[in-house]
């Protein structure tokens, strides 16, 4: 069952019209989130981040922000989702447009809701660097934007190459992150991620660690990265709010040093 618009309804009953733009240009924006136990976690940031990101793109919300956690509650209810862990999907376009590019004077949103059973998460994942490349000059870098097609064959080319994560490069060479996720390095007591004019998602998770990865013990902070940040690191993790924080194992075929104490602790982070 989804939510669309308001209503409740099986996907096969669910009807966006072909002239929405999200389907013909991509023109929306998108918000993955996780629930546990029919709460969605760290939803009051997630709403603020789709907000940000329709205010961005100048695209207004169908139904009050007050109205989703509401919608978002049918939802799991609705798809016997309020027990164990859950993956909720906002999907938000401007709608019907006539043709071309210039944006109707009345936009008419679409927003939809969906949700579904998430797997465990892995202890580790592969990841390779691909040769699709970020673009840190483009506004759409620092959102979930509908038009993700780049993370899309970032990770297609991962995928063929036998790796679970595709590690992205922006157009200046710079590490940005991964294709479903934010990338962290640790270097002894220092854990730093790419910045965000580096072409990189503003990440729920990513946010979390650079606010309170001192209570830890962890001195974070953001630098633009290199190739060789790599082969120096004492562990490189992947973060988003799906698989909170997992340790990057292997890259290109070849082993990394692995700090599981560290992980644990970042984990404990995104459970208080």
């Amino acid at each position: 069952m989804i939510w669309l618009n308001g209503q409740i309804l099986p996907p096969g009953a669910a009807r966006i019209d072909p002239r929405d733009r999200g389907f013909t240009l991509g023109d929306g924006v998108f918000e993955t989130m996780a629930a546990r136990d029919g709460h969605p976690i760290r939803l009051g940031d997630h709403l603020e981040r789709l907000g940000r990101a329709a205010k961005l793109l100048d695209i207004p919300l169908p139904v009050e922000a007050s109205e989703l956690p509401a919608a978002i509650a049918a939802v799991l209810a609705a798809n016997d989702l309020t027990t164990g862990m859950a993956a909720l999907r906002l999907t938000l376009s401007r709608g019907v447009g006539s043709r071309g590019l210039l944006m109707p004077l009345d936009p008419k949103p679409t927003l939809v809701i969906i949700a579904a059973a998430h797997p465990p998460v892995p202890d580790h994942l592969d990841a390779a660097i691909v040769a699709v490349r970020r673009n840190e000059g483009s506004p759409l870098s620092r959102i979930k934007s509908l038009n993700y097609l780049d993370n899309v064959l970032a990770q297609q080319e991962a995928q063929a190459r036998g790796a679970d994560e595709g590690l992205m490069l922006n157009n200046a060479g710079h590490l940005a992150g991964f294709a479903r996720g934010n990338l962290f390095l640790l270097k002894g007591r220092h854990l730093l991620t790419p910045p965000l004019v580096d072409g990189v998602l503003d990440g729920i998770v990513r946010h979390v660690f650079l606010v309170r990865a001192g209570e830890i013990g962890l001195d974070p902070g953001e630098a633009s990265l290199q190739r060789a940040d790599l082969e120096t690191a004492d562990a490189v993790f992947i973060t988003n709010s799906l698989l909170g924080c997992v340790a990057i194992r292997r890259l290109d075929g070849h082993d990394l040093a692995q700090a599981p104490e560290t992980v644990a602790g970042l984990l404990s982070l995104l459970k208080s």
